[in-house]
């Protein structure tokens, strides 16, 4: 395997910013530096270049997170550990055992990468056609990459940067926004991010607190029960509820706000009529019912 595009990387710069030292009474004390200059390997810009070559073959509804961004943000990759093949269907994109972001590889040990390699090449293998196909969109080093075993930095850097980890199409504010907006998956865990891509429509997971942070609820029981209970599973380190859900997960038990709460009134405010006081009881019927799909999974 060519190990092209390795460039030379500049120190850690020392420079800070006014009021960039955070410290408290005991002792530890944090120094905010500016990032070093950053720059896309010949990896990332094939492995990229091919990624968008593939969603431009995909229909809308093989996607794999959500609609297709609109000019001018169009996709952003996300080094989640995008496992592409071509199957019968057509390509589809799985996620590997751990994807490695770009700041991560300089603390990946080669044999643990290696590992995601291998795994990565067994699926292809169950997929003969993806590395005719990929030769075919001009990412010929495919074989090579999969081939080849990782044992040091240089092999590291390589599959960082490559189609099996570093092409995972996510709009800008699923790849990196924060609430109130879009919770990207860079700031919230995947866990609970992923449910943004197969919740109900029409069930809102992402709610405002009575403090004014923002956390994540989910129902407690399936849909059409009646139970307008939800059970609080993500909140901001600074709220008031932190404590709460932290004793909650510490115990082995559920932090559940009651259906009359603001967070349950939240979640189910399209599924409830308006004005009622209550998240518990039969859905409104203009809504769907039951667990069928007229809602739209993302």
């Amino acid at each position: 395997m060519t190990r092209a595009g390795t460039v030379a990387r500049a120190p850690m710069p020392d420079t800070i910013k006014p009021g960039g030292t955070r410290a408290e009474n005991h002792p530890w004390r944090i120094r905010l530096v500016e990032h070093p200059k950053r720059f896309e390997s010949s990896f990332f810009r094939a492995a990229k270049r091919t990624a968008r070559r593939i969603l431009e073959e995909m229909d809308d509804a093989d996607l794999p997170y959500g609609p297709r961004p609109v000019a001018p943000e169009g996709w952003e990759m996300h080094h989640g550990g995008s496992l592409w093949v071509r199957t019968a269907g057509g390509w589809r994109m799985y996620r590997a055992r751990a994807g490695i972001e770009w700041s991560m590889q300089f603390c990946a040990e080669p044999p643990k990468v290696d590992r995601l390699r291998r795994d990565a090449a067994d699926l292809v293998a169950g997929f003969p056609d993806t590395l005719p196909a990929l030769a075919d969109l001009g990412y010929e080093e495919a074989d090579a990459l999969l081939q080849t075993p990782i044992e040091d930095a240089d092999g590291v850097e390589a599959w960082t940067d490559s189609l099996f980890n570093a092409c995972v199409p996510l709009s800008r504010g699923n790849h990196q926004g924060i609430l109130p907006k879009v919770p990207g998956e860079h700031h919230y865990p995947w866990p609970v991010k992923g449910a943004d891509f197969f919740r109900y429509d029409d069930f809102q997971l992402w709610v405002t607190l009575p403090d004014g942070t923002h956390g994540a609820v989910t129902p407690v029981d399936r849909r059409g029960s009646g139970d307008g209970h939800v059970r609080l599973v993500l909140t901001a380190e600074g709220s008031r509820a932190a404590d709460t859900l932290a004793e909650a997960q510490d115990r082995g038990l559920m932090a559940v706000m009651p259906p009359n709460s603001s967070a349950a009134l939240q979640a189910f405010a399209e599924q409830i009529e308006p004005g009622r006081r209550t998240a518990s009881g039969p859905p409104a019927t203009r809504r769907a019912r039951g667990n069928g799909g007229r809602s739209r999974a993302r």
